[in-house]
């Protein structure tokens, strides 16, 4: 019992003590543990020590870098501003020298403007002492002639004033005769050769249009087809087109007619349209016509566009655009109107350039002169001055508007571009083959011309020619003498031109001839 007791107690003991070298073991481990995450964690303090230095110096050197490198961009955008300002500084000191030159130059020309204004003053006071002696003169010769005629001094004065006033009037006959050949001597080169230049550089041909299209047909059996039952069809195209159908005895073909050429042109191709699908009835039609006339919206903007980029003109407001593309529909005595105006505006522009003016502000007057005939016939008023108002209304500066408002000479022109797009209106509608006339118009035209001038005394036959461009004159040799033809030649000319109307320039010649013969025996 005791030896049981004993060695209970033993093993007892025996794992108490292996309880206390396995906690004593135990402890150890866990203090060699403590002792390695210890050195591993002051090796990881260590090691962000390092990497945070390390990441400092970088910033510090990306900083110093940064501020570097600002600091050159500053000095360079200094150095830049300063060369800026030194071109700046020399370019003022240049414009003030030459405002100074200039200024001198005005000096010296005010100065010699005061001598010759001084000069002409005393040629007026001398020139009035001798009109005052001449007056006196003139009484006493006055005087003489009453005594030896035994006049009166009023019947005296009206021989003398008559005498005086043919004599005048032959010497200054003499003169404007003089002066004109003279002026022609010297201006008829450059004149010529600017309106060649000008010519020869534009060749633009022309498309002919009437106020009737024709469409042609499959067979006549479309033409029942196109009146419809009743002529319900016929009726729908007219009322919704504005433009009149006409079907008579033409084979395969129909008539359109009307004033608006766009509109007849919108009507044209919806009845193109409904021939070739074959479905005509009022509702179709409509349907049609409505389409078209947006797809011709469209178009005339194109045309409007391309037309603006042939001439070389840009920022125009969209309105004019389309109205410039209706021209394309409108003719003027057989003269496509979209075609004369860029042609007028290429003319512009070369005689601008001739002459040293600005040739943009010369092919826009010009290019758009005519853009009243894209409404006048809506309108009330000239087509010069319903395209005025269109071009005021739509932004264009007043040289543009007073060139379109004058180039007819309703309104004065006020300036030079005006007078420019006059000449290239009339250079354009003028030449040879522009335009087109009646013959019946254009025969009372020429009548009209020969009837003015025989209706002045002392001419004895007058002949339109070169197409009525040109009128030439017979005169009597007795009755007329070299200096009256001037007077002939300006009358006939102020007549023409106050009871006619016409399209460019008439010349008027005044021929004298006196043949003297002998018969030998």
């Amino acid at each position: 019992m005791t030896t049981y007791i004993l060695v209970a107690v033993g093993g007892f003991l025996l794992g108490v003590l292996l309880i206390i070298i396995i906690n004593a073991i135990k402890k150890s481990a866990n203090d060699e543990k403590i002792l390695k995450a210890n050195e591993i964690a002051k090796k990881i303090v260590e090691d962000a020590k390092q990497e945070s230095e390390t990441l400092k110096k970088e910033a510090v050197l990306e900083a110093k870098d940064k501020w570097f490198k600002t600091q050159k961009n500053y000095e360079d955008e200094i150095e830049r501003r300063k060369k800026e300002l030194h071109k700046l500084e020399n370019e003022h000191n240049n414009r003030i020298l030459k405002l100074d030159k200039r200024l001198e130059v005005l000096d010296k020309k005010e100065a010699n403007l005061q001598n010759y204004e001084k000069k002409v003053k005393d040629k007026e006071n001398e020139l009035d002492k001798k009109h005052r002696e001449l007056d006196n003169l003139v009484e006493e010769q006055n005087r003489k002639l009453s005594e030896i005629a035994k006049l009166s001094r009023e019947e005296a004065v009206e021989i003398l004033k008559n005498n005086l006033k043919n004599k005048a009037r032959n010497e200054a006959a003499k003169e404007v005769r003089e002066i004109i050949e003279h002026t022609k001597a010297n201006a008829h080169k450059a004149v010529a050769g600017i309106l060649a230049t000008a010519i020869q550089r534009i060749a633009v041909d022309y498309v002919s249009e009437s106020t009737v299209s024709v469409v042609s047909l499959p067979d006549d059996a479309m033409k029942g087809r196109i009146i419809g039952r009743e002529g319900r069809n016929i009726r729908t195209f007219e009322k919704a087109s504005g433009i009149d159908l006409v079907i008579d005895d033409t084979p395969e073909a129909v008539v359109l007619s009307g004033f608006d050429p766009v509109r007849r042109e919108i009507a044209r191709l919806a009845l193109e349209k409904l021939i070739s699908d074959g479905r005509i009835h009022p509702g179709r039609i409509e349907q049609v016509l409505e389409k078209t006339a947006k797809e011709m919206d469209q178009n005339l903007i194109k045309i409007g566009e391309q037309a603006c980029m042939e001439t070389n003109i840009h920022n125009i407001s969209p309105n004019i655009v389309k109205l410039i593309g209706r021209l394309k529909y409108r003719t003027s005595y057989g003269q496509n109107v979209l075609q004369h105006s860029i042609e007028a505006a290429w003319i512009a522009g070369i005689l601008a350039a001739e002459l040293g003016l600005d040739q943009e502000i010369a092919r826009r007057a010009g290019f758009l002169h005519d853009i009243g005939k894209a409404i006048d016939h809506e309108y009330d008023g000239s087509h010069a001055s319903l395209g005025a108002n269109v071009a005021r209304k739509n932004g264009e500066s007043k040289l543009i508007v007073n060139a379109i408002a004058a180039h007819h000479e309703e309104v004065e022109a006020e300036s030079v571009y005006a007078v420019l797009t006059q000449i290239a209106d009339a250079v354009s509608g003028a030449r040879p083959g522009a335009r087109r006339e009646m013959l019946e118009t254009y025969m009372k035209r020429l009548e009209k011309m020969e009837d003015i001038a025989n209706s002045i005394e002392g001419v004895n036959k007058s002949f339109a020619i070169q197409a009525g461009r040109e009128l030439r004159i017979i005169v009597d040799p007795v009755s007329v003498k070299d200096d009256k033809t001037v007077y002939i030649a300006s009358d006939i000319a102020g007549k023409i031109e106050s009871e006619m109307q016409y399209p460019g320039q008439i010349k008027v010649t005044v021929i004298r001839e006196t043949r003297q013969s002998a018969l030998a025996k």
